[in-house]
């Protein structure tokens, strides 16, 4: 059966990386063993990496925010100092999957008040508690900022 144009964008996996490639955050909706999982890390630290305009020889040289990667294709932006990488489907939009990563981040940051990385590493079961509430599955769960926002406020109350 053909798809439908609402189908949502599967995502096999989430990172988010700082510019040194350390990886702060990673969600895997598909399984891969713990090296291979290494191996992708790496692979994409150094493709987003390099394609960061600000950090290019040429201050003009510019790349869209997506590229082919094995045979699926990654969507990464970077917010600060962190790339936030999604790998998804040949066939999955891409601005979709921008736009769902900029969900997330507005999230974080109305969450944190103006996040930043030590709040992703000293705060991470809270960061995998929003991401749970923005994605199921690898795809997206809720698409409203002040919905997730009242949901994780009522966990915090129920953590209390």
């Amino acid at each position: 059966a053909p798809a439908s144009s609402h189908r949502q964008v599967m995502k096999h996996f989430i990172l988010v990386q700082n510019r040194q490639g350390k990886t702060r955050l990673s969600k895997w909706y598909v399984s891969y063993d713990d090296d291979v999982k290494r191996k992708l890390s790496t692979e994409i630290h150094q493709i987003v990496n390099r394609r960061d305009y600000k950090f290019s020889p040429k201050e003009t040289l510019r790349y869209a925010n997506f590229v082919e990667f094995r045979s699926n294709k990654i969507v990464y932006r970077r917010y600060a100092g962190l790339f936030f990488c999604v790998c998804i489907d040949p066939s999955d939009n891409e601005l979709a999957a921008l736009e769902a990563i900029h969900l997330f981040v507005e999230v974080l940051d109305a969450y944190f008040g103006n996040v930043c990385e030590l709040d992703l590493v000293f705060n991470f079961h809270k960061v995998y508690m929003i991401l749970d509430e923005v994605f199921l599955s690898g795809e997206i769960m809720e698409v409203s900022k002040q919905l997730i926002l009242r949901r994780l406020d009522d966990l915090d109350k129920l953590n209390e």
